[in-house]
């Protein structure tokens, strides 16, 4: 299994043991979590597969998913809490206040790059991607609440418990058809956003003033909102990769992808929600 956000690996690819794609083959003859078995396709811990394949560790659970997940949402709400108390955004210390969320923001980047192409869970490492995230939310989470939109950090929390809800329901009643195909179109969607927001930033680093226009007004507003449904589809997605991995019995470290995944996907969804709800409250 491997987590489903942008530009991270994902479950699916060969690795250096020779294990094949999950989603190349033909489908396995089973039927999981109520769904046809054409809706599935081999992994290394498929029923059937080479046995040579899996490993000597309990398999994973929900519970453990559950657990981990939330160990590590944990850490990045405790740690921006801990930074918007003791990283003021007054007059007097925004300079380094800012500093220190940047600095924050990169060394959780790298982190996570670093987990992202390593072939097994490092906990160290996501909890430290969690901390120093947590870092930069709560310095940017306590600037929008000063400065920007009183009120907004609270309706982006509840916004994003919100769309979480919903695709879990559209998931789990079967609204959502989780599969290669849809896998693809996110994923392409997803490199074409973030390459707008890279333009984006370069043509405001150099001059062009408000840059493509992503930073105000109607344009602005729907971009955060694109931005809000790639993030409800990377949502489905690990919620299709936790379900196979409980099915076929993947290794119970992978509960740490999961968690991994999720959360880059949660705070993705919630820095979307507050960029609309920013945006809308500064054109009002």
């Amino acid at each position: 299994m491997r987590t489903s956000n942008p530009f991270l690996p994902r479950w699916g690819g060969a690795d250096d043991t020779g294990r094949t794609t999950a989603r190349t083959s033909r489908p396995v003859d089973v039927t999981v979590g109520g769904r046809p078995a054409d809706d599935y396709t081999p992994n290394p811990y498929a029923p059937g597969a080479d046995t040579s394949l899996r490993t000597g560790s309990t398999a994973v659970t929900m519970d453990d998913v559950v657990v981990r997940t939330a160990t590590t949402l944990g850490t990045v709400v405790f740690t921006a809490v801990l930074s918007w108390l003791l990283l003021p955004v007054d007059e007097a210390n925004v300079g380094r206040s800012y500093g220190l969320a940047v600095g924050a923001a990169l060394v959780a980047f790298v982190l996570a790059m670093i987990q992202s192409f390593k072939r097994t869970p490092a906990p160290a490492l996501i909890l430290g991607y969690a901390a120093f995230e947590g870092v930069f939310l709560g310095v940017l989470s306590n600037t929008v609440s000063t400065y920007i939109a009183p009120g907004a950090v609270v309706q982006a929390v509840l916004g994003t418990f919100a769309v979480s809800a919903g695709v879990l329901v559209a998931y789990r009643m079967r609204w959502i058809r989780v599969n290669q195909r849809f896998a693809g179109f996110v994923v392409a969607a997803a490199t074409g956003f973030v390459l707008l927001l890279f333009a984006d930033l370069l043509f405001s680093t150099f001059g062009a003033g408000d840059g493509l226009g992503f930073h105000s007004g109607g344009l602005g507003i729907a971009f955060g909102l694109v931005g809000i449904v790639l993030g409800a589809a990377f949502l489905a997605l690990d919620f299709k990769q936790v379900e196979d991995a409980v099915a076929y019995g993947a290794p119970r470290e992978e509960a740490w992808l999961a968690a991994f995944g999720l959360t880059t996907t949660l705070v993705w969804i919630y820095l979307e929600v507050l960029r609309v709800l920013s945006l809308f409250n500064s054109d009002n």
